[in-house]
């Protein structure tokens, strides 16, 4: 390998890593990456949980079957919702 071609790769290397640093990024946009999946995860539980909470509320007897049913499909929903987001924005 001579000077030249030796010159070319090394400075093909730094444009590379400057852009890889320039597209990096932000605390900012990490931390606003993180809350959007933690939103996509919690609300449908929490949904779930109050949907659940209020049919068990008109049954006659006790049960905390629809809150326990409906909590797990939040949570299904959330985990699909979470890897829907990440593989899209990836």
């Amino acid at each position: 390998m001579d000077d030249k071609q030796l010159r070319k790769s090394v400075e093909k290397q730094i444009k590379r890593m400057k852009k890889a640093e320039e597209e990096r990024p932000t605390l900012l946009a990490q931390s606003i990456f993180m809350g959007t999946l933690s939103l996509l995860f919690v609300i449908p539980v929490i949904i779930g949980a109050y949907l659940g909470n209020w049919l068990d509320d008109q049954a006659e007897e006790y049960s905390i079957r629809w809150t326990i049913g409906l909590m797990f499909l939040g949570l299904v929903i959330g985990v699909v919702n979470v890897y829907l987001y990440v593989r899209e924005h990836q």
